[in-house]
């Protein structure tokens, strides 16, 4: 009962702090609407961004102990916002697009690509490629997605997959070095 009342009494500050450091887009959908979750990662959020400076220019909510190169690349729906609050994750998309469909969750520690280093010169990088992940997928932890992959609807990747060739037709598990098809659901 005492919890119910600080949050009714912290969250309207909260949610007025959340619209002078975020952009609004993203305080929508499920995180904010059927719990206070979302909120407590603003209040987080702000402590760790926007005062000590982790991922400071990232417009909402985000673990400091994520990287995202290049958020203007990023497309995801407001619903999928716990995708970044998992630490270790890697996303590299200064190039190229991510997408990340609807309902997909993505595990601790996964990595996704969207250019590698030249092999034959590591100053430089290779063609840049987006990659583009579907609805209702669930990347296992410590998995690496590589440029140009696309991963169809319902697709699982394996814990510590290294995805390097596209499944678009998706409803399947997916796993192993480099990841090959393991079942189709």
């Amino acid at each position: 009962m005492i919890r119910n009342f600080l949050i009714a009494l912290v969250l309207p500050f909260i949610k007025l702090l959340s619209m002078i450091f975020y952009d609004k887009k993203y305080l929508l959908g499920r995180w904010y609407t059927d719990s206070n979750q979302g909120w407590k990662w603003v209040l987080t959020g702000i402590w760790y961004q926007k005062i000590l400076g982790f991922n400071r220019e990232i417009p909402f909510p985000i673990c400091p102990f994520t990287i995202v190169s290049n958020y203007n690349n990023i497309h995801f729906h407001p619903d999928n916002l716990d995708n970044f609050q998992s630490p270790g994750c890697y996303l590299q998309c200064s190039r190229a697009h991510i997408y990340i469909g609807h309902g997909t969750y993505i595990a601790p520690n996964v990595g996704i690509i969207t250019a590698n280093h030249d092999p034959y010169n590591l100053d430089k990088y290779l063609e840049a490629k987006d990659v583009i992940i579907g609805d209702n997928c669930w990347i296992g932890m410590n998995s690496v997605i590589l440029p140009g992959v696309t991963i169809g609807n319902q697709t699982i990747v394996a814990a510590g997959s290294v995805v390097s060739k596209s499944f678009v037709n998706g409803k399947c598990i997916v796993g192993g070095v480099p990841a090959s098809l393991i079942k189709e659901l």
